[in-house]
């Protein structure tokens, strides 16, 4: 294998990476490649009966879980959840650690979204995008020689547009490692998300039962998802293995970074 590929995702809040990336990230892992996960937010609000420092510090542990299991680097930044904002001294914190791990790939969210985390996450990301080329911003790190490429994780947001993908993978081979990693999130996935859509009731006490009752709801969408970009797979994987695909995520190509020729796309795929 040549160089190892640098992939960098950014979420909003800890957990966001690990539920629309989680899958390909195991895969790059798996290659031998190196991926990094960021949450911009510490996420310490996320949750109805405890938050502040003890719900961070929480969610932060859980995030190291989720990365032991995937092989990934987690980083949390301590910035107050609900609380983000695309300032300068943001800007600044994020061209820095782009900077500092020197990505092939980021991935992150489109801005359009229905929490203010998540657009200004992605606002964030596109305004520091070809500024990490820059020598004379925050000159004391050094800047880069090329843009990294940007691409959007998928959504089903409708308005202005709708998600547009540009490559899609099969993630059977790593579906049940990713819902380990969801496992890992237990503020989340078992007590916060369950509150939220007044279910909380609904979750079995029992570890493996409650893993099973999360896996029944997630799994699902992911299915939906191999359905909704069979076309693609198809042409990338073949018709027979594409149409056998049962999970899938997918990426859409952002216009602030990198571009992404046919040259970049088999570097930074490799796996068709």
């Amino acid at each position: 294998m040549s160089e190892p590929l640098r992939i960098l995702a950014f979420g909003a809040h800890p957990d966001d990476c690990d539920i629309c990336v989680g899958g390909l990230a195991v895969k790059y892992t798996r290659l031998g490649h190196k991926v990094k996960f960021i949450s911009i937010t510490n996420g310490n609000t996320g949750h109805f009966s405890m938050g502040g420092g003890v719900l961070a510090r929480r969610r932060y542990d859980e995030a190291q879980r989720s990365a032991s299991i995937a092989g990934v680097e987690y980083e949390v930044l301590d910035i107050n959840n609900g609380q983000l904002l695309p300032t300068l001294e943001n800007r600044w914190t994020i061209v820095c650690k782009i900077r500092e791990y020197a990505p092939d790939l980021i991935i992150c969210n489109r801005p359009n979204d229905y929490h203010p985390d998540h657009r200004y996450a992605s606002q964030l990301i596109a305004d520091a995008s070809y500024t990490v080329t820059i020598p004379n911003v925050q000159s004391l790190t050094d800047h880069l020689l090329v843009n990294p490429a940007v691409a959007y994780w998928a959504d089903t947001f409708k308005r202005p547009y709708p998600f547009t993908p540009d490559v899609a993978f099969s993630i059977d081979d790593v579906i049940d490692t990713k819902i380990d990693m969801l496992d890992s999130h237990v503020s989340q996935f078992y007590e916060w998300m369950p509150y939220n859509q007044n279910k909380l009731d609904q979750v079995p006490t029992d570890p493996a039962e409650r893993k099973k009752w999360m896996a029944a709801q997630w799994v699902p969408p992911m299915a939906k998802d191999a359905d909704r970009f069979r076309d693609l797979l198809q042409k990338l994987y073949g018709e027979e293995r594409g149409a056998k695909v049962k999970y899938a995520e997918a990426l859409e190509f952002g216009e602030y970074g990198g571009k992404i020729d046919e040259t970049a796309f088999k570097r930074l795929f490799p796996f068709f």
